[in-house]
């Protein structure tokens, strides 16, 4: 299991980086009191691993643990040194990621965002920021990485955060749901991007094929005999090869495509089984969705394709 502890300086986008550690797979606790790290990694692995198990490890969303500890566990943050010894004493690997900025822009950012230093009661902000690098000092001392976020924007401490932690095969930025459906019922309404396969002969008109579905061979035979089925799904494959790191560039970590025919049975289902094998690449996660094949209890389907 791959443990992260996230901590500096209060100002310096440990927030943001939770959120982006959650994008990436990590299973984040935030402000946990120190003494209780050693438990609950203890119990997190008992429980939630072992349920689990049966998935590879680099599938496995909840094999990546990240904690946030910083000082507004107040006096208890003394604890903190103590139990990430225990931690390596008792044979993890830990990663520390500390994050860092200058004291100005940290004035300058709770100033902006008008919130209260967790160390300024009874202090100026310059005197909270001073005392929290004192008390930081004996575990930055420890760390593995420092990131220093005086001149990130979001996009840039992202685009920091998943370099550093984005090994092979576990860049999981982005989530790709491919949904079929049916456009009598509706057109999804969280969908990004909704392909219109209406055009392609229907199986429904085909009496041995009208009750079963695109999940069976025989409608997938035919669906893809026809030579315009191939063409427009290379298309397709052409421009979201194209578009899926620019969306991941820009930050975006879902996208759904609805791939829609009359009802959402024969034509849809087929096309979306084909387009998710097709963008399967070990860099997103894909999960293809049969939304209205639930109309009919047999052939309902909602599952993620092996290996994402």
């Amino acid at each position: 299991m791959e443990i992260l502890i996230l901590t500096g300086m209060s100002g310096a986008g440990k927030s943001l980086a939770a959120n982006y550690l959650e994008d990436m797979g990590f299973f984040c606790v935030d402000n946990l009191p120190p003494s209780l790290i050693p438990e609950l990694i203890r119990t997190y692995q008992e429980t939630y691993l072992a349920k689990n198990k049966e998935q590879a490890p680099v599938q496995q969303k909840g094999s990546r643990l990240a904690i946030v500890i910083d000082v507004r566990s107040s006096n208890l943050f003394n604890e903190v040194v103590p139990a990430l010894e225990h931690l390596r004493e008792q044979g993890h690997s830990l990663r520390i990621v500390f994050l860092d900025a200058t004291d100005q822009v940290l004035i300058n950012r709770y100033k902006l965002s008008r919130r209260s230093h967790p160390l300024a009661h009874g202090r100026s902000l310059a005197q909270a920021i001073s005392l929290e690098r004192e008390r930081l000092a004996p575990l930055k001392d420890r760390v593995s990485d420092i990131v220093e976020t005086s001149n990130l924007g979001p996009a840039e401490l992202r685009d920091m955060i998943y370099a550093m932690l984005s090994g092979p095969g576990l860049d999981k930025r982005m989530t790709i749901l491919v949904q079929s459906f049916g456009f009598k019922y509706g057109v999804p309404v969280d969908s990004d991007c909704v392909l219109d396969v209406r055009f392609l002969p229907n199986p429904f008109y085909q009496e041995q094929l009208r009750p079963q579905s695109g999940l069976d061979p025989d409608v997938r035979e035919y669906v893809f005999s026809f030579a315009e089925t191939e063409a427009y799904l290379d298309k397709q494959v052409d421009l979201f090869n194209f578009t899926i790191p620019l969306y991941i560039r820009e930050g975006k970590v879902r996208l759904m495509i609805a791939i829609g025919c009359s009802g959402g049975r024969h034509r849809s289902v087929a096309l979306a089984e084909a387009l998710a094998k097709r963008l399967e690449n070990g860099q997103v996660s894909i999960v293809v969705d049969h939304r209205d094949l639930q109309k009919d209890s047999r052939y309902f389907s909602k599952r993620s394709l092996p290996g994402a």
